[in-house]
């Protein structure tokens, strides 16, 4: 009976009538973020878009961003930077499928992104004896196993996007150079050059760097919106007052500075947390957790149009017709425009991003 019933199930895979396991799954979710616990301990969490918190998984220490599976209900959770690990969570089970590792001589930046048919993870890395920037290549079907790894263009890349309906994936190179031995010390401040790469099946096809006065401000954190433009949020690390914190670029053309008055800058406290295109990508909204402040920029005037301010606020993420922010103290908070729409608050610290499945 049992051998009937094996190839009864092989059978069934074997023409396609047992369904593949959905985001459905595993409740549904719309975000995934990292959080801490009043424990002490750490969980990856999924979040729908009624802001009800459909699992809480275990990590094995302080999460950062994560990246969701394009087609399976499978997510990446990374160690926050310069962590050496991330792990492949079965969402729908809770189950650890894999420990992603990073080489000798590499850490994480605690970001990826997937290709679009979901066959292959990209790894933003630091190669800390070369002070380079490197882009790992992991083999999804096999395990997650690396295959490759690829110049990033630049040094400290964090951040990492996929273009929409391509697999070209866009870098934010901070490029601020560091190494384990000297913990999270900034080794290079008077020589930095952050950029934007453009990297296509390894090879660098374009890049984009910010203005010499502006060399002191690390790319960090990026927002795609649907035709391909990409904003970039910034990580002062002058004196004084920034220029600007938001840039905005479209391959082939120039960066676009999003402009604010000194008071709006003073407000961000020289810090992007976290970046999303909002409102059908007309605006960009950013939010900085050291000055508990979210800016808005309207997209086509390239001018901040307005501010909100929340404690220790930290990941935003798009919803129909608003945005939705998420805080250190727990908060979670639904926004149309200036108008809040619903929010609760759980006994959790979320850590930085908001990540759409």
């Amino acid at each position: 009976m049992e051998a009937g019933r094996r190839q009864f199930i092989a059978g069934l895979l074997a023409t396609g009538l047992v369904p593949r396991p959905a985001w459905a799954d595993a409740g549904s979710p719309s975000f995934l973020s990292a959080a801490a616990l009043p424990d002490g301990t750490y969980v990856l969490c999924g979040i729908d878009a009624d802001l009800n918190i459909t699992f809480q998984l275990p990590l094995p220490a302080r999460g950062h961003a994560a990246a969701a599976h394009p087609l399976k209900p499978e997510a990446i959770a990374f160690a926050r930077r310069p962590g050496t690990f991330a792990i492949v969570i079965d969402c729908t089970t809770g189950v650890q499928k894999a420990i992603l590792n990073a080489p000798t001589g590499r850490h994480f930046y605690g970001h990826g992104a997937f290709s679009a048919d979901g066959t292959l993870l990209y790894t933003t890395e630091n190669d800390y004896e070369a002070g380079r920037g490197r882009i790992g290549v992991w083999d999804v079907a096999s395990g997650y196993v690396r295959i490759d790894e690829w110049d990033s263009g630049g040094i400290g890349p964090h951040d990492i996007k996929r273009l929409p309906d391509s697999d070209v994936l866009v870098v934010a190179n901070g490029g601020i150079d560091t190494h384990p031995d000297s913990g999270r010390t900034k080794l290079n401040i008077s020589t930095m050059k952050p950029n934007l790469s453009y990297v296509q099946n390894g090879t660098v096809i374009e890049t984009v760097e910010l203005p010499p006065e502006m060399h002191k401000n690390s790319i960090r954190h990026l927002a795609v919106s649907q035709d391909g433009h990409v904003a970039f949020g910034m990580q002062w690390q002058g004196d004084g007052v920034p220029l600007s914190l938001v840039g905005q670029h479209y391959r082939g053309g120039e960066i676009d500075l999003m402009q604010a008055t000194p008071d709006q800058m003073r407000d961000m406290q020289g810090y992007v947390g976290s970046i999303a295109y909002v409102e059908e990508d007309i605006t960009i909204a950013v939010t900085s957790p050291r000055g508990g402040a979210i800016q808005f920029y309207e997209t086509a005037s390239s001018q901040c149009i307005g501010s909100l301010f929340t404690v220790d606020v930290s990941g935003v993420a798009a919803i129909r017709n608003g945005f939705l922010l998420t805080s250190g103290t727990g908060e979670l908070a639904s926004w149309a425009k200036a108008d809040l729409v619903s929010s609760r608050k759980e006994v959790v610290q979320w850590d930085n991003h908001l990540v759409s499945v």
